[in-house]
């Protein structure tokens, strides 16, 4: 079966509209699992005039995945940046990288036949194709997936639906991780409520990389992936709180003294001294004001941003 579940844990960027035609044109382009691709190139026809400049060999994406369907809408997404190379299933992985050694392979876990992990099982025991970073792209937002993944050496997790941005800014991280100084700031925002996620989404995501999470209890799992610059957490949540969070994100690696800001609905003073308590760098009221929201996360990491730029400049 595919990753067709609804997701439950992690929530992004809506999608955009599907339509049947691009659908029919995905399965009609299917040869022994590969999806070619007869459109004409994205920079047009030109003649080789002798002002042309070369432009520079796009980056070689594979992604695997066994909806024909999704496999061409992430095409559409990415073919301005990327040569993106569809295939659905593991066997036609191995048999496109005999002819094509890709920057990166994008890789669904539930797949029939063979799934995402005895893939990349079988990518990092051959001496050919071990160093290619992979990223796991998925439906499945539970803490065992995720531990799963990062014991296979996968490079990142990122659940459907996803931002764009995101799974483009994992790429250059993974294909290019010299300019990781360059890369926007990771917020993650923990909240129980998918609309407010979404919000969050929408105001930060111009400026920074925002990963969201629905399910608290997933936390320990997805740190063990990615490395936040900041945390937004919803101060009451069930099975673990905004609070019950902090000890679990300061245990973590690099993560002592990475800034922590609350999301609340009750701001008494009360619940303020408790959120103060934490040694967390401020809290924010919900409904969220958006720039309210954006001046506090724009402070709050302007510090990080500066000293990233100063440890560059020492190289």
């Amino acid at each position: 079966m595919a990753d067709n579940e609804k997701n439950e844990g992690i929530i992004n960027e809506e999608e955009t509209a599907e339509n049947e035609a691009e659908e029919k044109q995905a399965k009609s382009g299917r040869i022994d699992g590969i999806i070619y691709d007869d459109d004409e190139d994205d920079n047009g026809a030109s003649g080789g005039g002798k002002d042309d400049k070369k432009a520079p060999p796009k980056k070689k994406v594979v992604m695997v995945d066994d909806m024909a369907f999704f496999l061409s809408s992430t095409k559409e997404r990415l073919k301005k940046y990327y040569d993106f190379f569809p295939v659905t299933s593991a066997e036609a992985l191995f048999e496109l990288l005999e002819d094509v050694t890709p920057d990166v392979i994008l890789l669904d876990v539930n797949m029939p036949d063979v799934d995402g992990y005895k893939t990349i099982k079988n990518l990092k025991t051959h001496e050919k194709f071990c160093m290619i970073p992979v990223i796991f792209v998925s439906g499945k937002t539970d803490k065992a997936s995720m531990i799963k993944a990062k014991n296979y050496d996968a490079n990142d997790y990122i659940t459907k639906p996803f931002n764009i941005e995101t799974l483009i800014e994992s790429i250059e991280l993974q294909t290019e991780p010299s300019k990781k100084w360059s890369s926007r700031p990771l917020v993650l925002a923990v909240d129980d409520n998918p609309s407010v996620l979404k919000a969050i989404n929408v105001v930060l995501n111009e400026k920074y990389i925002v990963r969201t999470l629905s399910k608290p209890e997933n936390l320990h799992a997805l740190l063990d992936i990615i490395s936040p610059d900041l945390f937004l957490l919803d101060c009451k949540m069930p099975v673990l709180s905004g609070y019950d969070l902090v000890p679990i994100i300061r245990a973590s690696k690099g993560h002592r003294e990475t800034p922590i800001v609350f999301l609340t609905s009750d701001a008494s003073v009360d619940n303020i001294s408790v959120a103060i308590s934490y040694g967390t760098a401020g809290f924010i009221s919900k409904p969220i004001i958006r720039e309210v929201l954006k001046d506090k996360i724009d402070n709050l990491l302007q510090d990080f941003i500066i000293m990233r730029r100063i440890r560059h400049s020492k190289h």
